[in-house]
């Protein structure tokens, strides 16, 4: 059976009551020295609202997990095709624009996403440079049926995507768990002969950030420039934005300020060449002119009210490059990732010119269907209506992040309940098929062993610039990994959702 022989074997062991404490223990000591943490939630469940509150270890494997070798490095090859793409897709107003008006009716978000374009575009955009921080996510699929493992794409995130901080300190502390001894011989002797690939996404995330910091170029001003993120008011995950941030200004010697969503507009303003001038809080009579915005907040409709909204206009109105841009923000919804994975397909080589990168990004996607009136929507009703087929795949929502998916045999009876006309707002995906392996969780102090899954996202950063023939690439590079694992009994994964671990990656040969 191809799917189970994968990692047919005794790792990890099973740990004396002794060596699990002596893990736990080392675990916990190894992340807060080297910020692999994050903020406690307090006794209700929310994150605490103090920027002093108290901070734990991140949810994390106590080993590393296996993963095909082959699988991993396809993975990390064909992130700067991905970035072309998805560059390619946020500049193709025509094309996006008619996807948005099939969902503008549905869902007011993305309507209201499109109408700031608009907004904008009537002014005249003056920045013609856009920054894209891409994290593709996918999982391995093997079936029985199927010789080798391949790997199948999960989504890709556009938007504040996480853990590009904090991911390559998992790998450090795995690292450092097997070199000091700390697991059992017969971890350690399969640790040794799989391989521990070094993760630079902390570094490479950052150089991308410094070449669109340098892009912007000189001001006409005498302020000088800063970066700002875009940040949510209170943050549980700010260790991980801040390995970035400080990353960032040994990088480029500029001021790198947080800057809380709903905050914008007290502390930034336009002058007459639209340039984003920003005074922090606690010097108010010094002025920085921003030459980007990396958004870290803004990703979801629960973030957004009338003082956001205005927020949101205000930042896309200046000269300062967006990460993302709101046409990039409208790219990365998933019915542009079902419009290019359904089955035969003709959208993908629109924006992918060379056939050979074509057929090895087509070769990533999971099949994906509308639940429109299309030919092919009609199908994806069928399917997502019969109890039994329906099995087999997963409803998903405009929504990036975990915690709002539909599984399986509960999508009849969602659907149910969901007048039709709101039907085309979904998209229907085949669910993969990931071999089984075990791990130990270690979360909140308490360690969880059994069958997990696990889900490898790729870093990609592209700078690019919109033209009349369509883009120029000024950088283009894949950033590093990030491995979430997860037990086989949630189907949810996100980390910052409460459903995922960090993990690092073992490779093996299949």
């Amino acid at each position: 059976m191809a799917a189970t022989s994968l990692y047919q074997s005794s790792y990890p062991p099973q740990l004396t009551p002794e060596q699990q404490e002596y893990l736990a223990t080392t675990v916990h000591e190894w992340t807060i020295t080297n910020g692999l943490v994050v903020r406690l939630r307090s006794a209700n469940g929310a994150a605490e609202d103090s920027e002093t509150s108290h901070a734990g270890t991140i949810p994390i494997t106590l080993f590393p997990s296996r993963f095909p070798a082959d699988c991993f490095l396809e993975a990390l090859e064909i992130q700067t095709a991905y970035n072309r793409l998805y560059a390619a897709v946020a500049s193709d107003e025509e094309w996006l624009g008619r996807v948005v008006q099939e969902l503008a009716p549905i869902d007011s978000f993305i309507a209201k996403l499109w109408e700031i374009h608009e907004t904008v575009k009537a002014e005249g955009y003056v920045q013609d440079l856009s920054f894209g921080l891409f994290r593709s996510d996918y999982m391995v699929h093997y079936p029985e049926t199927q010789e080798r493992p391949t790997i199948k794409q999960v989504e890709i995130n556009v938007n504040s995507a996480a853990f590009g901080g904090l991911a390559p300190q998992v790998t450090s502390l795995h690292r450092y768990l097997n070199s000091v001894n700390a697991y059992p011989e017969s971890a350690s002797s399969t640790i040794r002969a799989g391989s521990l690939p070094p993760n630079p996404s902390t570094e490479r995330i950052v150089a991308g950030l410094a070449a669109t910091h340098a892009a912007y170029g000189p001001s006409p001003s005498n302020h000088p420039l800063c970066i700002v993120l875009i940040v949510q008011d209170i943050e549980r995950n700010v260790f991980d934005q801040k390995h970035l941030e400080l990353s960032l200004f040994s990088e480029t010697k500029a001021n790198v300020f947080r800057l809380p969503f709903t905050q914008v507009l007290q502390h930034t303003r336009l002058d007459t060449e639209r340039r984003l001038l920003y005074s922090p809080p606690a010097f108010p009579d010094r002025i920085y002119e921003v030459s980007t915005v990396y958004f870290r907040a803004g990703q979801s409709p629960d973030e957004y009210n009338e003082v956001t909204w205005e927020a949101r206009t205000h930042l896309e109105r200046s000269r300062a490059i967006k990460c993302p841009s709101v046409l990039l923000h409208l790219a990365g919804f998933k019915k542009v990732q079902q419009i290019l994975a359904t089955p035969d397909s003709p959208h993908l080589a629109r924006f992918l010119a060379a056939e050979r990168e074509c057929e090895r990004v087509r070769a990533t996607f999971a099949p994906m269907y509308p639940m429109d009136m299309s030919l092919d929507g009609l199908k994806g009703r069928e399917m997502a209506t019969n109890p039994e087929i329906a099995k087999r795949f997963v409803l998903k929502p405009q929504r990036e992040a975990g915690g709002n998916n539909i599984y399986r045999g509960a999508i009849p009876a969602f659907l149910q309940n969901v007048p039709e006309s709101q039907w085309p707002g979904y998209v229907l995906m085949e669910m993969i098929e990931p071999p089984a392996q075990r791990n130990a969780i270690l979360r909140d102090g308490e360690l969880q062993s059994g069958g997990v899954i696990c889900e490898l996202g790729v870093w990609g950063t592209v700078l690019w610039r919109r033209t009349d023939q369509g883009i120029e690439v000024l950088k283009n590079d894949e950033a590093g990994y990030l491995l979430r694992t997860k037990s086989d009994q949630s189907e949810e994964g996100g980390v910052a959702a409460g459903f995922g671990s960090l993990d690092s990656v073992c490779l093996v040969d299949v």
